[in-house]
């Protein structure tokens, strides 16, 4: 495991980067640094410590799934080797290797497009108290982690701090048109459609995934933040996966479970993480992004 994790930066040289709940964003004019840190977050308040080499696996494994499916959609990708650069950033080379990307500048798509295939999290949360997900109706006697007749779209609100809501079709059509998200809509359940197939493959159950896009400045979709990540996502071992609970996981679901036994209240601040936690995160990550794509993530030293 590498030996510290990266919690922040700040880059001599650049403007101050908005800080999201993982990355760091420095706005070069006529486009984007993404710089993912080791933050790690739950129940949308950020965690401590911070997972060390978190934020490369996660830009790894993005770019990986970015590549994978562009005739799909474009993405917001511009170059993602820290050694082509610009000039002004090769003095930071070293931290930047393996965790940033260079980006398009868009339009921020105010939500969270997300899609289900089975039913966990809040949205088996949603299911218990009205038998429905973000006003998508389900059959009645499924249990946690069952498997849905079909994926469906489960849109949120998008929070940079404090707690996302799940919202209906409807809420999101009427705040940015419903040609715009029923394009969203499809986009984001034919990705993963394919991912779910292809880690299927693999012997993995991709259960649920949240995407963001964003518009050109021609107004064309592009697909930008993080793709199919153990953060953004819900990775099961398909081995293992059993109806009736929460399944082992390649994904932060290690990290809730354990904060769900602390007593914590969800209001910041959250327990402190205790190094087995740590180090059994970041394990998962590494084993998500081995298993997924065949090969090994670069770990900052």
């Amino acid at each position: 495991m590498p030996s510290a994790s990266l919690d922040a930066t700040s880059l001599p040289g650049l403007p101050p980067p908005r800080r999201g709940k993982v990355r760091d964003v420095y706005d070069l004019g006529d486009r984007l640094l993404v710089v993912a840190t080791d933050r790690i977050s739950a129940f949308d308040v950020v965690l401590s410590p911070g997972i060390p080499g978190k934020g490369a696996v996660l830009t790894q494994l993005s770019t990986f799934w970015f590549r994978k499916f562009e005739r799909l959609v474009r993405n917001h990708l511009l170059e993602t080797d820290a050694a082509a650069f610009p000039p002004e950033l090769a003095a930071h080379a070293g931290l930047l290797a393996g965790r940033s990307v260079l980006v398009e500048k868009c339009r921020v798509v105010p939500f969270e497009c997300v899609a289900r295939g089975y039913l966990a999290g809040s949205g088996w949360k949603d299911y218990r108290k009205g038998g429905a997900v973000c006003g998508v109706p389900l059959p009645a006697g499924l249990s946690e982690a069952s498997r849905l007749p079909e994926p469906v779209f489960t849109p949120a609100t998008k929070a940079e701090a404090g707690h996302d809501e799940n919202v209906s079709f409807e809420t999101m059509a009427n705040e940015i048109g419903r040609d715009l998200t029923s394009r969203l809509r499809d986009l984001t359940l034919a990705i993963y459609s394919e991912a779910a197939a292809y880690a299927a493959s693999r012997g993995v159950i991709v259960a649920d995934t949240k995407f963001e896009f964003g518009l050109d400045a021609n107004g064309d979709v592009v697909w930008i933040d993080e793709a199919l990540t153990p953060d953004s996502s819900r990775f099961w071992p398909a081995p293992s996966w059993r109806e009736g609970g929460s399944p082992p996981s390649y994904d932060k679901q290690f990290v809730r479970d354990w904060l769900e036994t602390t007593g914590w209240d969800k209001a910041p601040p959250a327990p402190v993480l205790p190094a087995e936690v740590v180090a059994g995160t970041l394990a998962r990550y590494v084993e998500a992004f081995r298993v997924l794509t065949g090969a090994e993530p670069l770990l900052p030293a």
